[in-house]
């Protein structure tokens, strides 16, 4: 099977090819990625010389490059996207034009080249917060942010792809993922990287915001699963079931990493920060057989462990020097 995994040098996209390329040999993967300041070259290393594994530096906005790809592969995975929120709130438009107008691009592709399967693989932040019970698949959107919007507007673009042109897509929406590789503006590589440095640890408003965390390789055995037995025209939640709050999760961080309350620094609430997020995953558990692998506190402990061992990996993303340490490598390459 060939498989074009979009988005592949982020952080999710380039867990995913790792495990797909380790568990499959007769799988051939093109990652095709824009290498944005959140897609790196580095996450891949070790497989970059594999002969099943080819890397395309290009845009999903490009027709005319996800035509000419699309030809040649059976199954397309959309890992690329603008994620992050508070980026979202400061400028939306290019999270509108990768999420919505790349997903076109991208279904249009898998349209005219009669793709077997299409995973649009999304978020739970499309259905916004929730006070009581869980999110099942079968709910309402209700997004927040322009990142969730953004993405909800891919997601009911793909599912429209399937009713009206048969494109054999499956949506799949996973609690917030962490592990190696995430790129450090997200809250748990931040904290990690803040800690280790000794800096404040910037949690917002009371700290009580409530999340579900998915360890990344979790997620990648769904995802794999979704794509080996997955139904076209099904949306598949995936849930870690590990929800805390945020202050909660930033007391074990600094636990984990040795270092003490102090440096909790509280700010600022930022605008329509959902209250809680919580996912109903027994779907596909029941049909697809997937289960959350370990113990939440000793994957983070894990988690921890990695950035603490990996500080060349993170320290040149947060000295802001990656565009240019970036342009370097790809000569290289």
């Amino acid at each position: 099977m060939k498989v074009l995994v979009t988005g592949g040098a982020g952080f999710i996209g380039s867990n995913f090819i790792r495990y797909l390329l380790s568990r499959h040999r007769s799988y051939r993967i093109i990652n095709l990625d824009k290498l944005t300041y959140a897609g790196n070259l580095d996450n891949l290393k070790d497989v970059e010389k594999n002969p099943r594994y080819r890397f395309v530096r290009g845009d999903i906005c490009d027709a005319g490059l996800v035509d000419k790809l699309a030809k040649s592969v059976d199954v397309i995975m959309n890992f690329a996207a603008e994620t992050h929120v508070d980026r979202s709130i400061m400028e939306s438009g290019s999270f509108i034009k990768t999420d919505v107008m790349g997903t076109h691009a991208l279904l249009e592709a898998a349209k005219k080249h009669g793709i077997k399967k299409y995973i649009q693989v999304s978020t739970d932040e499309v259905y916004g917060s929730i006070r009581k019970g869980s999110f099942t698949e079968k709910s309402n959107l209700s997004p927040n942010s322009p990142y969730s919007s953004s993405k909800a507007g891919g997601d009911l673009l793909a599912r429209s792809y399937f009713v009206t042109h048969k494109v054999p897509v499956i949506i799949t929406r996973s609690s917030n993922n962490f592990g190696p590789y995430q790129y450090p503006e997200k809250v748990i590589p931040l904290f990690v990287t803040n800690a280790i440095e000794n800096k404040r640890l910037p949690l917002y408003g009371d700290g009580k915001n409530v999340r579900d965390w998915l360890y990344v390789g979790d997620n990648c055995r769904a995802l794999e699963l979704v794509l080996r037995k997955g139904k076209a025209g099904e949306i598949y939640n995936i849930g870690g079931g590990n929800e805390i709050t945020n202050l909660e999760l930033t007391k074990m961080i600094l636990e984990f990493a040795g270092k003490g309350p102090e440096l909790i620094k509280k700010v600022k609430d930022r605008p329509g920060h959902d209250r809680r997020y919580s996912l109903d995953f027994s779907k596909i558990r029941r049909e697809l057989g997937y289960r959350p692998s370990r113990d939440f506190k000793k994957l983070l402990c894990e988690t921890v462990g990695w950035y603490i061992r990996n500080e060349r990996w993170w320290r040149r993303l947060k000295d802001g020097d990656f565009r240019s340490y970036y342009r370097r490598q790809y000569k290289r390459n």
